[in-house]
């Protein structure tokens, strides 16, 4: 997809590299440019010299779960208007506060629907 004259950039940032293979998969297929990260230090090295239009993070991840990794990432400037999409396993409410308490928009569990997936991306980048 084409934001502004360029391909939407996506993180996918899960220590699973099955769900990170099957999301790079779904989401160049949309004509995304797709950047991945293995842990939540990745992802941030990552962020640092590239910005992201959506980062899809799980939560349970050795060391610095997605939690933090959102904290993080809403206290960076540059990345302020970088969206924030939890995918995980971790579905109680208190869960789900927790995400959005730590900064993310959207807050999906697993196993997910990849059509609603992308709807939910492509409704992101069409509306913000």
């Amino acid at each position: 997809m084409q934001i502004s004259g360029h391909s939407a950039k996506i993180l996918v940032v899960d220590d699973e590299p099955n769900i990170v293979i099957a999301l790079e998969y779904l989401l160049q297929r949309e004509g995304y440019e797709v950047q991945k990260a293995y842990n939540g230090q990745q992802a941030l090295d990552c962020m640092e010299n590239w910005t992201p239009d959506i980062v899809v993070l799980d939560v349970m991840m050795p060391g610095m779960n997605g939690f933090e990794v959102a904290r993080r990432l809403r206290e960076i400037p540059a990345l302020e208007l970088t969206k924030i999409i939890f995918l995980t396993a971790k579905g109680t409410q208190r869960d789900k506060e927790s995400g959005y308490a730590s900064g993310a928009e959207y807050y999906m569990i697993k196993p997910f629907d990849n059509d609603v997936f992308i709807s939910t991306v492509n409704e992101i980048m069409a509306y913000g």
